[in-house]
């Protein structure tokens, strides 16, 4: 039996081929596309049908790969970025371009929310959560207040996964993990907040699909699609999630004091609870995970974005890059690189800048900042990590996964900035493994618990433990960036 994951990011969609019976992915390919160009600054947008185009081909091609073997698919599994905001109209067809997670544009619509719930904790009182610029319902509301004919077409409101899943099925539909990411979701009850869709329109309660269990099926395959790509017999597409609730499947990120950190673009660090887990200061996010447990996550938005910015200046490749990191040691001789090249989420900077502090005569060097660089992206996940150990919350085990998880660098870096032994994922693909994964137990293949033990490997080559001596050198840097972007922050300077 065959299972497909598709991931579509906000930089490419890929898809692998789950093999059940040897845990091997058998197929996968991908196809990159850009964001759109020429916007003002914070407006981050794409074309939805760029992404469904993308899971054509890169499904398409897969199944290529397959040969004959393409009849053995019994299912989808579907992953997107989380957050964006797909509106469509009364035939159903797009109506403008999806504003992404990382569109930080709605700073004053996130501000009106909060004057009118009683801020940040009375938000929080509502649905467990702040109202941040990422998220789904402020970008609604800016709609409405910016470009109120396309509000007036708004029929129904999508996330990008949900989107696709439409796409493949014909059925509207979202599930509680993603959902608890509009913004909107009272993720203790799994309800909508209708005081918050009120306060954006009376319709917009009409313009939300039916809200349901992570846990079931989604619907079944287009015959027209499983006509084109050559599959037979009723092919089912899961409830999917977003990118992070599919990454905890495909990390085996199911409790027992495991947590993931993703190394890409951005940055995550999440774990699965079995209850709700709400911060009162509303920098861990209490999210819904897309097997009906919790999902309490961090998000920093500067992680590689930051390492490649460095490695552009210089025209390093990337073992170039390793090397120079690795030729300074541990602290970056005093220097300090606060990343915040886009912004941040935590610490909430929507507007916020980078910083470089502590240079010396000695340390003014590539190399130093290629260290102080990768140190600041990997202190930002610190940081949220020391806020999980404040909320109860430490784990045993961190599953690394994204680009940053193949550097021994960084690897080491990461075991000695968090304290506890990190290791990467036998495949890259932690998304993609599970939206597979997720397909496989929706079609009655077993529990998660023993599809992630079949499936999820580790690889233990790069099991790294964190050095004593670098953990508290570490500790205190990270005190150092705080209180550097504390007193910016209050100066309004960052």
């Amino acid at each position: 039996m065959l299972y497909l994951g598709i991931d579509s990011g906000t930089q490419s969609t890929k898809a692998i081929v789950l093999d059940l019976a040897t845990g091997k992915i058998v197929a996968h390919a991908s196809q990159a596309y850009d964001l759109i160009s020429g916007l003002p600054a914070g407006h981050l947008e794409q074309h939805p049908e760029d992404w469904f185009a993308a899971t054509k081909a890169t499904v398409a091609n897969s199944l290529d790969q397959l040969g004959d073997r393409r009849k053995e698919v019994r299912g989808v599994g579907v992953s997107g970025q989380q957050h964006g905001l797909v509106v469509l109209d009364e035939n159903d067809a797009v109506i403008r371009p999806a504003k992404l997670w990382c569109d930080t544009s709605t700073i004053d619509q996130c501000a009106q929310f909060e004057a009118a719930f009683g801020g940040t904790a009375g938000l929080i009182a509502k649905t467990g959560n702040a109202m941040l610029p990422g998220y789904t319902i402020p970008k609604l509301l800016w709609l409405k207040q910016n470009e109120p004919d396309h509000f007036r077409r708004v029929r129904t409101i999508l996330l990008p996964h949900d989107y696709l899943n439409f796409r493949l099925t014909g059925v509207k539909r979202m599930e509680y993990g993603d959902a608890s990411g509009t913004g909107l979701l009272n993720i203790r009850t799994r309800e909508w907040d209708r005081d918050l869709t009120a306060f954006v329109d009376p319709a917009v309660d009409a313009m939300l699909p039916e809200l349901g269990s992570s846990n079931a099926v989604h619907g079944t395959l287009l015959p027209e699609l499983a006509k084109e790509w050559g599959l037979s017999g009723e092919v089912i597409v899961s409830a999917g999630g977003g990118d992070n609730m599919m990454g905890a499947i495909g990390t085996g990120n199911l409790g027992g004091g495991v947590v993931t950190a993703s190394f890409g673009t951005s940055g995550t660090l999440y774990a699965c609870s079995e209850t709700p887990l709400i911060d009162p200061q509303g920098e861990v996010a209490a999210f819904c995970d897309s097997t009906d447990r919790w999902l309490p996550l961090v998000c920093t938005m500067n992680v590689t974005v930051v390492t490649e910015q460095v490695r552009s200046w210089f025209g390093w490749d990337l073992a170039e890059l390793e090397r120079q990191v690795a030729s300074v040691p541990a602290g970056a001789s005093g220097v300090s690189f606060l990343p915040y090249l886009n912004g941040e989420r935590t610490p909430n900077l929507p507007q916020g800048t980078g910083v470089l502090h502590g240079l010396g005569s000695g340390s003014a060097t590539p190399a130093h900042l290629a260290r102080a660089a990768m140190e600041g992206a990997t202190l930002g996940l610190g940081y949220g990590l020391r806020r999980f150990a404040e909320l109860g919350l430490s784990p045993s085990e961190i599953r690394l996964t994204g680009g940053g998880s193949k550097s021994a660098v960084w690897r080491q870096m990461s075991a000695d900035v968090f304290g506890v032994p990190v290791v990467a994922l036998a495949t890259a693909e932690g998304a993609g493994l599970g939206g597979a994964i997720q397909a496989a137990f929706a079609d009655g293949q077993g529990s998660y618990e023993a599809l992630s033990a079949k499936l999820v490997a580790l690889d233990e080559s790069t099991r790294c433990s964190p050095a004593p001596d670098r953990v508290e050198l570490y500790r205190e840097k990270l005190d150092r960036q705080i209180e550097l972007t504390l007193l910016l922050r209050e100066k309004g300077w960052l």
